[in-house]
C-alpha cells in the first residue's frame, strides 16, 4: 500500500528588504523632486533652443552659398566696383571661416563674433545690392535676378529663424534664472544662452534690400 504525498505547500512570496524598499522610495522622491524643480522643463526647452539655433546656421549657410554666384554675376556688369565686390568677398570668408555648433550656445564670446560676422556680411551685401542699381543691364540679366529672389527669401527666411531662436532662448533664459529652477540649472549645468544683441534684433526686421 502506497503511502499518501503530503499536500505541497505554496512557495513563500518573495519579501523586499527594507534596504530595496528604501532604494525606491529615494528614487521616486529625485524623480518627482527633479519634475518638480524643471529638469524635464530644462530638458525641453534646451532642445528647442537647439533646434531653433540649428535653423538660424542652416539659413545663414544657405545666404553664404549664395554669395559667390551673386559676386561673379555682378562682376559681369560692374568689373570696376572692385572694392565692393572684394568686401562681400572677405566678410562671407570670415563669416564662414567661424566654426559653429551648440556648444557655441553656451560661449557667450564665440556666440558674439559669429553674430558680429553675420552683420558685417549683410552691411557688404547691401551695399552690393545698393551699387547694382546703377547698372540697368545687370538689372535686367535673368540669371541676378533669379539670384536675388533666391536671396530675398533667404534673408526672410534668417529673419524668421533667428526670431524663434530669440523667442526659445527667451523661454529657457527666464526658467534659467527663476527660482527654484535657477538651482537645477546650477547643479545640471545649464548655464543662461546668449541671444542677438539689442542691435542685431533691431537688424531683424530690415534685412538687406533686395530690388527688382
Amino acid at each position: 500500500m502506497r503511502a499518501s504525498s503530503s499536500p505541497s505547500l505554496p512557495t513563500p512570496l518573495p519579501t523586499r528588504s527594507p534596504l530595496s524598499v528604501l532604494r525606491w522610495l529615494v528614487l521616486a522622491v529625485m524623480a518627482s523632486l527633479l519634475s518638480a524643480c524643471g529638469y524635464n522643463d530644462f530638458q525641453a526647452k534646451d532642445e528647442a533652443v537647439k533646434a531653433a539655433w540649428g535653423e538660424v546656421i542652416n539659413q545663414y549657410q544657405r545666404r553664404a552659398d549664395l554669395i559667390p554666384n551673386l559676386v561673379n554675376t555682378v562682376k559681369g556688369y560692374a568689373s570696376h566696383e572692385r572694392e565692393t565686390l572684394e568686401a562681400v568677398t572677405k566678410a562671407r570668408a570670415a563669416a564662414t571661416s567661424i566654426q559653429v555648433s551648440p556648444e557655441t550656445l553656451n560661449d557667450p564670446e564665440a556666440f558674439k563674433r559669429f553674430q558680429q560676422a553675420q552683420g558685417e556680411l549683410s552691411g557688404a551685401l547691401s551695399r552690393l545690392l545698393a551699387v547694382s542699381e546703377n547698372y540697368p543691364q545687370l538689372k535686367a540679366d535673368a540669371s541676378f535676378r533669379d539670384l536675388q529672389s533666391q536671396l530675398e527669401g533667404t534673408e526672410n527666411r534668417i529673419t524668421v529663424a533667428r526670431q524663434r531662436y530669440i523667442a526659445a532662448v527667451q523661454q529657457y533664459n527666464v526658467l534659467a534664472r527663476s527660482f527654484p529652477t535657477n538651482l537645477t540649472a546650477m547643479i545640471f549645468k545649464y548655464p543662461v544662452k546668449p541671444s542677438f544683441t539689442v542691435e542685431n534684433e533691431k537688424a531683424i526686421s530690415t534685412p538687406p534690400a533686395v530690388k527688382f
